[in-house]
């Protein structure tokens, strides 16, 4: 069965016609809507860094903060969204700072869960770069938790992950979330 097929079947499970005006270019429509949502599995973090890697002997922070990003739980086919902050350290190499935002979506683009998202997003850094330390800081708000269950429209996720010296470093830790939290008042 295709895509196009199953959200037919959907529809159908539903209690709706897919035959009622309205509905019948849904399952082609709700069939883009998903590849375009989930396109991260066709593309690799090779493609996405493309060679923008740099030498340079810059050895402090590097924050992009406030990638906005969205991707589909995995446990409910919901979405969820917020915004990335990521850090590094380098160690001879700097990366184009898109690329960053880049490697953001790559790994939203696919069926997640936000810890792993997190994790992925900090050791796709590390292989690249080789940096003396990486740190993600994801929040977002998931619709499997506002829209159903529980339905608590006004909370937030936020997870983390660190590597190198933000991991053996308190100060550099508390550094570099210094940095984020004072991105709050210029965003």
């Amino acid at each position: 069965m295709n895509m196009e097929e199953a959200y037919k079947t959907i529809l159908e499970g539903i209690g709706e016609d897919p035959q009622r005006e309205g509905l019948l270019k849904t399952p082609k429509r709700a069939a883009d809507a998903m590849r375009f949502m989930n396109q991260g599995y066709s593309q690799s973090l090779h493609d996405i860094v493309n060679g923008a890697i740099f030498h340079e002997d810059a050895d402090d922070i590097v924050v992009v903060r406030n990638v906005e990003f969205f991707s589909m739980c995995e446990h409910h086919l919901l979405p969820f969204f917020g915004f990335a902050h990521v850090a590094y350290i380098p160690n001879g190499k700097i990366i184009g700072i898109s690329k960053i935002a880049r490697i953001v979506d790559m790994f939203a683009r696919r069926l997640q869960v936000q810890e792993r998202l997190t994790q992925q997003v900090a050791q796709a850094l590390q292989e690249c770069l080789e940096p003396r330390g990486v740190a993600c800081v994801i929040e977002a708000k998931h619709l499997c938790m506002m829209a159903r269950g529980v339905e608590k429209q006004a909370s937030n996720v936020s997870t983390s992950h660190v590597t190198g010296v933000f991991r053996e470093s308190q100060m550099t830790r508390k550094e570099f979330y210094d940095l984020i939290d004072n991105s709050r008042n210029y965003a």
